[in-house]
């Protein structure tokens, strides 16, 4: 066995249009206390029920920032696998998510290209829901392999232009 690993998706496979398989999860209130931990998130808000009902007027702990996020990370690279490399995410966070909830993440492919550097990018939305009302929209743009030796992790210095500008979210995205 050679060790390398055959990149599991290429620009090439990926149009504009293209829906991302859904990812659903059961959110635990250990799925929320865990994510505030891993992210050094103190605020009781994210660990204290008492705090968060009866402080802050929310019906429950909820998930933070950085946790959310880490999922948009997972479900992206879950969907390109080792060699898809995260070039800029922004996302605009709506409403909360709760224990007992069970998010939905899906995504769509809103376009592909090549950069000035030969680096193929997708450019891809994503949600966040609970049943049908979004949480968090997301906007993403993913380096992807254009061959089987192509691995945009190797790139350094002027060949990585993630191009931050391209995915600033619209103004119908931001809420």
């Amino acid at each position: 066995m050679s060790g390398v690993v055959t990149p599991r998706l290429l620009l090439d496979d990926v149009a504009a249009g293209d829906a991302l398989p859904a990812l659903e999860y059961e959110v635990s209130a250990t799925t929320v206390v865990l994510g505030a931990l891993a992210s050094r998130d103190w605020r009781p808000m994210h660990h204290d029920k008492d705090f968060a009902v009866n402080r802050n007027g929310t019906r429950d702990i909820f998930l933070n920032t950085p946790n959310q996020a880490a999922w948009f990370e997972r479900y992206l690279t879950d969907w390109t696998g080792p060699h898809g490399r995260l070039g800029r995410v922004t996302f605009s966070m709506l409403g909360s998510v709760f224990p007992g909830d069970t998010m939905a993440l899906r995504g769509v492919v809103e376009s592909t290209e090549v950069d000035e550097t030969g680096c193929g990018f997708a450019t891809v939305a994503v949600t966040l829901s609970v049943g049908e009302d979004v949480k968090t929209r997301c906007r993403a743009r993913v380096a992807l392999p254009r061959r089987a030796d192509d691995n945009p992790w190797a790139r350094r210095g002027d060949q990585w232009r993630p191009a931050p500008s391209a995915v600033d979210p619209t103004p119908d995205q931001r809420g």
